[in-house]
């Protein structure tokens, strides 16, 4: 079964965007995917910390598994640096597209990202295999890229 990874920051107020997303993905896809939630844990911070309405929200989804990522190291391994990144890996395991799946940071609604996974899964490919990422750093201090957002608080 294709699975998608995505690393998220619990903190950020773009992730909710992105879990919805992920929902209406999760839902159009329902028993043909699987997907799990990287919930980026700064260091010295534990489970607890990224416990929070957004884990609620990605349990909440069917087909997704939220995981805590003590200090982001599996958002490491997989290259993962912003909140919301998406990878969907095809049924043997090559990567087959990368990026975000919102429009625009906080934002929800139709993009080339959540176009791209449901293409690849339902027809086996897609003019989309990279799309931009809109969201916060996992790592190190928060920036702001849309002044109309406020960055995650750490």
């Amino acid at each position: 079964m294709p699975t998608l990874v995505m690393a998220v920051h619990p903190r950020c107020p773009c992730t909710r965007a992105s879990l919805s997303e992920l929902a209406l993905i999760m839902a159009r896809l329902e028993g043909r995917i699987r997907a799990h939630v990287l919930f980026a844990l700064p260091q010295g911070t534990d489970r607890a910390w990224a416990e929070g309405d957004l884990w609620t929200a990605a349990s909440g989804i069917p087909g997704v598994t939220p995981l805590p990522d003590a200090g982001g190291m599996e958002a490491t391994r997989f290259g993962i640096e912003t909140s919301g990144h998406a990878l969907l890996y095809d049924r043997e395991g090559a990567l087959v597209f990368s990026g975000g799946i919102t429009p625009s940071r906080g934002h929800e609604g139709d993009s080339a990202g959540r176009s791209a996974i449901v293409s690849m899964v339902e027809e086996g490919s897609s003019p989309f295999k990279i799309t931009a990422v809109y969201g916060c750093a996992l790592h190190g201090p928060p920036r702001v890229v849309d002044p109309g957002v406020k960055p995650c608080r750490r």
